[in-house]
């Protein structure tokens, strides 16, 4: 579970295209959903728009793990920190994954429990 959070930060942290798009597939399934507050998508393209989108509107923050992590029978959630490295974090939040036969997540649900001030 530890190994599944680790890789799903970094791709909500690779800022190379092509590098992002790798970790992607390597995290989600072809035909995997995400939605949270912001973003409803489908797909690896869908994702790594919303993981670019991210990263456009807090640049320089890096995604940390939280301090949360559960999983049974094919779901997981876990917690997660938006911050300058190091730093105090400016988001937080939750997120509920199912996961499928290959260990790939097939779906993200997404809470956000603190978010910068607009």
């Amino acid at each position: 579970m530890t190994n599944l959070v680790e890789r799903y930060v970094a791709a909500w942290n690779e800022t190379d295209p092509a590098a992002r798009a790798e970790a992607v597939a390597g995290v989600w399934t072809e035909d995997a959903t995400y939605t949270d507050p912001l973003a409803d998508v489908a797909g690896h393209a869908g994702i790594a728009a919303v993981i670019e989108g991210a990263q456009g509107m807090f640049p320089g923050l890096v995604f940390t793990p939280g301090e949360l992590y559960d999983a049974h029978h094919g779901i997981a959630r876990f917690t997660w920190h938006l911050g300058p490295e190091g730093g105090e974090p400016v988001a937080t939040g939750f997120d509920v994954v199912e996961l499928a036969e290959d260990g790939r997540i097939s779906k993200v649900l997404g809470f956000l429990d603190k978010v910068p001030a607009a």
